[in-house]
């Protein structure tokens, strides 16, 4: 498997904080306003609201993937693609300088989908209370959508991905990134949210990124010159 799929996991994973921070209320609200015997059935719930959550986050990396792939094409196929990986490289960094908490630039980012969010929310919110499990499903697929820098730098790798079926994986992988995190909201597993949240943990993963950006910056310049 290509390393920008496990590079989209742990940014997925490592960025639980923000995650739970933009998600986590919602994970943990699946459940209100139902009766006591179902609320100590949550699972299911958390299953299909982040299955619909991981198959939104899929399509978008098959838009972003596809639509560089041909826009690549027009400039050179491979030149193009190594401008493309050198700007991911950027996100990339400033993605690691978000996770370790040094600098809050990249949540401007976010700031790009409200406009799209403002049509998309009044829907999301009127599936609550769920009726069912599977109901859950559409209110994933919906607040997938949710303007978010942590998936906004994870397109910037769908993009340079080289394909649609490329890009899906790549955001499909940081889906998977981030069901640690929500599901323990939904399950109440304190230990785990502690451990995601942890400020050194952070910043040791953080580090990692950093690097890993630094490396795929430093290859595509290679590649230019």
């Amino acid at each position: 498997m290509n390393i920008d799929f496990y590079a989209a996991f742990v940014i997925g994973l490592m960025g639980a904080g923000h995650c739970l921070g933009m998600c986590g209320g919602v994970a943990a609200a699946l459940t209100l306003g139902m009766p006591g015997q179902q609320q100590a059935n949550r699972w299911p719930y958390l299953l299909y609201y982040n299955t619909g959550r991981l198959i939104s986050y899929a399509i978008a990396g098959a838009i972003i993937g596809g639509a560089f792939a041909g826009i690549a094409s027009f400039g050179g196929y491979s030149t193009g693609l190594v401008s493309l990986r050198l700007f991911a490289a950027i996100m990339m960094i400033l993605l690691a300088l978000y996770i370790g908490q040094w600098w809050q630039g990249i949540t401007k980012i976010e700031r790009l989908g409200q406009y799209l969010w403002r049509f998309v929310s009044p829907t999301a919110k009127s599936l609550l209370p769920l009726k069912s499990p599977v109901a859950a499903l559409p209110f994933g697929l919906l607040w997938g959508w949710l303007p978010c820098g942590l998936v906004y730098s994870t397109l910037s790798w769908a993009a340079v991905s080289g394909s649609a079926l490329s890009g899906a994986a790549v955001m499909l992988a940081f889906g998977l990134g981030t069901l640690p995190a929500m599901i323990a909201v939904g399950s109440m597993a304190q230990q785990l949210q502690n451990l995601l949240r942890n400020l050194y943990f952070k910043r040791a993963s953080a580090l990692l990124l950093l690097l890993y950006g630094v490396h795929t910056g430093y290859i595509a310049i290679k590649q230019m010159l």
